[in-house]
């Protein structure tokens, strides 16, 4: 249980984090101009998210119940290729925009402010929504590979709260990380849980018969490689690496892997520029 339990903690405790930066860094900068009659109408924004993202998880998570074995099965292939974007993209995104995303976000406040208090609600909830439905969706194709759907929601609640913590303390400098080391390796985990989703996407299209090759296999490590044991349930929980993979199941894992760990570690050659900002924006930017 473990395994699942730590992946959605995972998946919980990055999404969260980025958004409370991205909150940490839009309160900052109210106070810090003493603007702080908008700080309501960001929390309007971000709780409207909040409401937004539980929706968007009931929807897919109970919407599913009417659909035939067949249509759920085809569901949860096409939504476990969507969260494996969004794992991607999110991965990705941070890692080249974070230097400049305190100042970015700084200027579309601003603009909103002039706008008026509508669009500072509008500006506030775009800012959190994105994260919100990234997480709604991982989040709902994990706790579906997985046996322990409700106790991998429960994880992925304790992630997302420490999270909430985290960015509490580091606004309040009672908490220091180093946020570009936290992403890099979260990013690296990341990455196999989502070459994992990836996987168990191309199963399920086989399994409805979109894909050939459900019981063509790679190679048959069941011989030695216990499934059932602690790190057999550990390895597919977290990564979905299983003792019989198909042939086609394993050339999507490999794929995947090999391209975007390439790319992801790969030196960017570019070295972070300093920071004049308040002390959140300072630390949300050093990734």
């Amino acid at each position: 249980m473990f395994d699942t339990l730590f992946a959605t903690f995972l998946i919980g405790l990055r999404e969260g984090l980025e958004a409370t930066l991205i909150v940490s860094i839009l309160v900052a900068y109210l106070v810090k101009s003493d603007k702080r009659k908008y700080l309501p109408h960001v929390w309007g924004g971000v709780a409207a998210a909040v409401v937004i993202t539980v929706i968007a998880w009931a929807v897919q998570h109970y919407g599913t119940r009417e659909l035939t074995p067949d249509g759920r099965e085809l569901f949860e292939a096409i939504t476990s290729i969507l969260a494996v974007c969004f794992v991607t993209w999110m991965i990705f995104w941070m890692r080249k925009a974070a230097r400049r995303i305190a100042g970015e976000l700084r200027a579309k406040l601003e603009q909103a402010i002039k706008m008026g208090p509508v669009a500072v609600v509008t500006m506030a909830f775009l800012a959190v929504i994105r994260e919100g439905l990234e997480t709604a969706v991982i989040l709902e194709t994990q706790t579906t590979a997985s046996q322990g759907g409700t106790e991998a929601l429960l994880a992925a609640i304790v992630g997302i709260a420490v999270s909430v913590a985290i960015g509490v303390g580091i606004y309040y400098g009672a908490v220091k990380i180093n946020l570009s080391r936290f992403f890099t390796w979260t990013g690296v985990l990341l990455i196999f849980v989502a070459a994992g989703i990836f996987k168990y996407g191309i199963h399920d299209f086989q399994e409805v018969g979109a894909l050939p090759g459900l019981n063509t296999f790679a190679f048959d490590i069941s011989g030695w490689y216990a499934q059932d044991s602690w790190y057999g349930n550990l390895l597919e929980g977290m990564f979905n690496i299983t003792a019989t993979p198909s042939v086609v199941e394993t050339i999507a894992w490999v794929a995947y892997v090999v391209p975007a760990l390439t790319f992801f570690l790969w030196p960017s050659g570019k070295k972070p520029a300093p920071a004049a900002a308040p002390k959140s924006e300072e630390t949300a930017s050093a990734s």
